[in-house]
């Protein structure tokens, strides 16, 4: 008696390789996706700081977390923020983007511009006002003549603006990607410069053309804008 034998089709095996070919392309775009997400966000998080500074300026004339009358500008009591002392600069030597004293100009600029409604996050009951980037890092900034520049680029040439902004905690290859969609594309020139490992005050970037970025390394990334 004849028996009939059991199994896929050539067409049915090709199918499902199709499917699973189709799937795993999907959850590659979907990865993609998300990392450049990750990287605009990590941008939007430098183009907004100087929106908050132009924004605070052009409402109270003042520098935020300089501002000497933040209390009467924010309409709080003295006791609820800190005021800075005036002088048109953000920090000093020792109160520079990574200070974690709550009383710091550095640390003030963030309570500042939550109260003056530019920016979200909490106002009061803090050690350390600085906001978290996509990367769980942290966010800091400091007036460009403040201090030594946190960073220099490989030539040992200085972070150059009026502002400086740092942000922590930035894997390796969202690094790369950010200084493509920020700046010259060189994560050891330009006004964007990318430290790895444990983060030195004042340290020399180091020149990818000989150390090329680790992709799954930690970096801090400073901008001067």
């Amino acid at each position: 008696m004849k028996q009939n034998q059991s199994g896929f089709t050539l067409i049915e095996i090709a199918i499902v390789l199709v499917i699973i070919g189709l799937l795993l392309g999907g959850v590659l775009k979907g990865q993609e996706l998300i990392n450049s997400a990750k990287v605009k966000n990590i941008a939007t998080d430098f183009r907004n700081i100087p929106v908050f500074i132009y924004g605070y300026q052009d409402k109270y004339r003042a520098l935020p977390g300089d501002d000497a009358n933040a209390a009467s500008h924010l309409g709080v009591a003295s006791g609820v923020v800190a005021s800075g002392n005036g002088d048109g600069v953000l920090g000093t030597a020792t109160d520079n983007w990574s200070t974690t004293n709550a009383t710091d100009e550095t640390q003030l600029f963030w309570q500042h511009v939550r109260l003056a409604g530019l920016a979200a996050g909490p106002t009061s009951g803090q050690t350390d006002y600085r906001p978290n980037n996509a990367m769980g890092g942290v966010i800091g900034i400091q007036s460009g003549s403040s201090t030594a520049p946190p960073m220099k680029d490989f030539n040992g040439v200085a972070i150059r603006g009026s502002y400086i902004i740092c942000s922590t905690g930035i894997l390796g290859k969202f690094v790369k990607q950010l200084d493509i969609t920020m700046d010259d594309g060189n994560t050891g020139t330009g006004s964007m410069i990318a430290l790895k490992g444990a983060y030195t005050y004042g340290a020399t970037a180091t020149d990818p053309s000989t150390t090329p970025v680790d992709d799954a390394a930690s970096y801090t990334v400073c901008m001067g804008v």
